[in-house]
């Protein structure tokens, strides 16, 4: 079994570094680049995101992000997504009244959680079904969440030959999407860098799948 080659996108998000070291002790060789042949002949290409919704979405305009992460899931290439990098896949986001648009990989819209402590900041368990890739040997684990923000419903149908996604989901005021594994598109809501030893089995089992792609 070869080591992946994870490229973590530049394009000026804050804290990538975590991102890159965790992803290195889970046993990939990383670059933090926006370079296009890179991000498109990466196993896998993480997309993170500190900030708000529309920030996020014109930073990433900045290095046509758009456009090399549709690319990359078009020829079913590995994307994981984290945090703000989770709630741009979906058609777009509303923070305090504004409206932005997403990269629409995924229909939905992300809004405020309806919780009376705001930020949802801390520890965390998660629901994962049996089956998910992501959490095998951990869904017991608890998570470590930063965000006001959050995908609250799943609205994608999915027919054969296509399987359907598996859906992660958590709690803080109401339910929401804690992670999604829909192909080649992987997101997490919370911080896998930030989560310990659990955040670095996930990562090591993202990595994993890389090997079989």
């Amino acid at each position: 079994m070869t080591t992946p080659n994870v490229v973590v996108l530049d394009y000026g998000s804050g804290n990538v570094h975590s991102a890159v070291k965790a992803l290195e002790r889970a046993g990939a060789n990383v670059e933090l680049t926006a370079d296009r042949r890179k991000v498109a002949e990466a196993d896998g290409l993480l997309v993170p995101g500190v900030g708000a919704f529309s920030a996020v979405m014109d930073a990433l305009g900045t290095v046509h992000g758009a456009e090399l992460i549709d690319r990359r899931l078009a020829g079913g290439r590995p994307v994981l997504g984290i945090c703000v990098g989770m709630q741009i896949m979906f058609e777009r986001g509303v923070e305090r009244g504004i409206k932005s648009e997403g990269l629409g990989e995924w229909p939905g819209t992300v809004t405020e959680l309806p919780a009376e402590i705001l930020p949802h900041m801390g520890w965390n368990t998660v629901e994962a079904p049996a089956d998910s890739m992501l959490f095998d040997g951990i869904r017991d684990e608890r998570f470590y969440f930063v965000h006001s923000y959050a995908a609250q419903e799943w609205t994608l149908e999915t027919s054969r030959p296509f399987e359907p996604p598996r859906l992660i989901w958590s709690e803080h005021g109401a339910r929401f999407l804690a992670a999604v594994e829909n192909g080649p598109l992987t997101a997490t809501q919370f911080h896998p860098e930030k989560s310990g030893d659990a955040g670095i089995r996930l990562l090591a089992n993202w990595i994993t799948s890389l090997n079989k792609n």
